[in-house]
């Protein structure tokens, strides 16, 4: 093999080729060095946008490597991008809790750029043995970044409690694996979409079982069981990395997998999807009412938003596809700016995750109480904002694809669900203030601008976005 044809064979890995060596190295430099936590988090940061630049500077159309297991489409760009997004955007808000000089822990940043790795593996996988290997280089880094506030009871239980359940989601995705395998006799997804025209008992039993531990990763019920604790416990910095970066490959990988692998059997997976979607929605909707923490009621918030995003994969369409995009891509940003907000929340150096302590918000922090509230209705779905139109275009997909129960029931969970976000700006704007919350920092400030600028905004040219979305979602059919 020539050098010509052995470079065009790794152009397609080289932003994770570059992404391995660049968080080798910084670990080198982490663990010779002294003192070097800002100054690894710092170049991790760099790290992640020069790799989002090679990513977008790969040639266009579709490349394949590996035989045809490691793809680069439209599709996997716009997700990888948006991952970096999301992990880039984690570590600067994590500056401040990588500041404490008993949490120096300069791993962490590593840990958050080998997760990353995972995720862009897993979206571009091709067959299923890429698939299995991105997902446990993502999970194995986040159930170490789980845990990563030693001193603290809860974080480490909220690690153990994350790597159990992960461990078992990952046997049953690879029990599934090995049946599809079996009887298709191939591990490509395209293969495997050839072989299973027909749809026979194994393969849907195979399929019920890889679907089971994809839902785990996206945390749909009813494997969602984690979430609440694993958001409570972790780091709150950790925990915004969780439900941001991670959620996009998960269900990119979701999505390549029904669309690509099994186009023949819609029917089939169809219906494990709406199901997952509909008691997604429910308990996202109901569960949170009666938190009283703040992380609990976004854990429970995520996992009605990711029943919101399978049902525009229902839809099986282009359309749902584009509206998978749409959502996960709003999703994101509400999420940053919503964790940007509740790192905020500091009196007398102590952080405050309680609902209670965001009483008279709007008259000690006017500014800030108006962004967390464009960011909770944008998180209810309430027009104009993003949030609203996130939900448009999957309920707009779904009812052109006929399942119109499907978007009824949406519709419904997203009346009951803005009961709760209704609930945090009725304590903001009208109880009795607390005293005043510490100053805000600089990079907090930044994300929630950009979020909630993003946020408020989106609807006077919502054009790039979806324009984007929808010849990603192209890309697949």
């Amino acid at each position: 093999m020539s050098f010509e044809s052995a470079g065009y064979q790794l152009l397609p890995v080289l932003p994770e080729l570059v992404l391995a060596v660049g968080a080798m190295a910084l670990l080198m430099l982490g663990a010779y060095g002294k003192e070097t936590t800002r100054l690894v988090t710092g170049l991790s940061i760099g790290l992640l946008v020069v790799v989002g630049a090679l990513e977008l500077m790969l040639p266009a159309g579709k490349l394949t490597t590996f035989g045809g297991s490691f793809i680069v489409d439209d599709f996997a760009r716009f997700l990888k991008v948006l991952a970096l997004i999301g992990s880039a955007a984690t570590l600067i808000l994590s500056a401040e809790f990588l500041a404490d000089p008993s949490r120096r822990i300069f791993e962490y940043a590593i840990l958050v750029l080998l997760s990353t790795l995972g995720m862009m593996v897993l979206i571009s996988a091709g067959d299923l043995i890429m698939l299995y290997l991105g997902l446990e280089l993502m999970s194995l880094a986040l159930y170490v970044v789980a845990a990563s506030n030693r001193d603290n009871a809860k974080s480490t239980e909220a690690g153990l409690k994350y790597f159990v359940l992960g461990a078992l989601s990952s046997g049953m995705l690879l029990y599934g694996a090995s049946l599809i395998y079996g009887f298709t006799g191939t591990v490509s997804f395209a293969g495997i979409a050839t072989a299973a025209k027909t749809g026979s008992i194994g393969i849907v039993f195979g399929l019920v079982f890889l679907l089971a531990g994809l839902c785990f990763k996206v945390s749909a019920v009813p494997f969602h069981m984690w979430t609440p604790d694993v958001y409570e416990g972790a780091p709150t910095p950790v925990t915004a990395f969780f439900a941001s970066a991670p959620k996009v490959a998960a269900l990119a990988v979701f999505t390549r997998v029904a669309l690509t692998a099994f186009p023949g059997i819609v029917s089939e997976w169809q219906q494990i999807v709406v199901f997952v979607a509909i008691a997604s929605m429910v308990l996202g909707s109901f569960a949170a009412i009666g938190q009283t923490n703040i992380k609990r009621l976004m854990a429970y918030s995520s996992i009605g938003h990711m029943g919101f995003a399978l049902v525009g994969l229902a839809a099986g369409t282009v359309e749902g596809a584009q509206g998978v995009l749409v959502y996960i891509s709003i999703y994101v940003a509400m999420t940053l700016g919503t964790f940007a907000v509740i790192l905020t929340m500091k009196r007398n150096g102590q952080h405050v995750e309680s609902i209670r302590d965001f009483a008279g918000l709007s008259r000690t922090n006017p500014l800030l109480a108006f962004f967390f509230a464009m960011l909770l209705f944008s998180l209810a779905g309430v027009p104009p904002l993003a949030g609203f139109f996130g939900k448009f275009y999957v309920f707009l997909a779904a009812i052109k694809a006929g399942l119109f129960t499907l978007a009824v029931i949406g519709v419904i969970a997203s009346v009951i669900g803005a009961y709760y976000y209704l609930t945090i700006i009725k304590v903001m704007y009208f109880d009795e203030p607390l005293a005043k919350l510490d100053p805000m920092r600089m990079e907090l400030r930044t994300v929630l601008a950009v979020a909630g600028l993003f946020n408020i905004f989106f609807f006077v040219y919502p054009g790039p976005l979806v324009s984007v979305a929808t010849s990603a979602a192209k890309s697949l059919f």
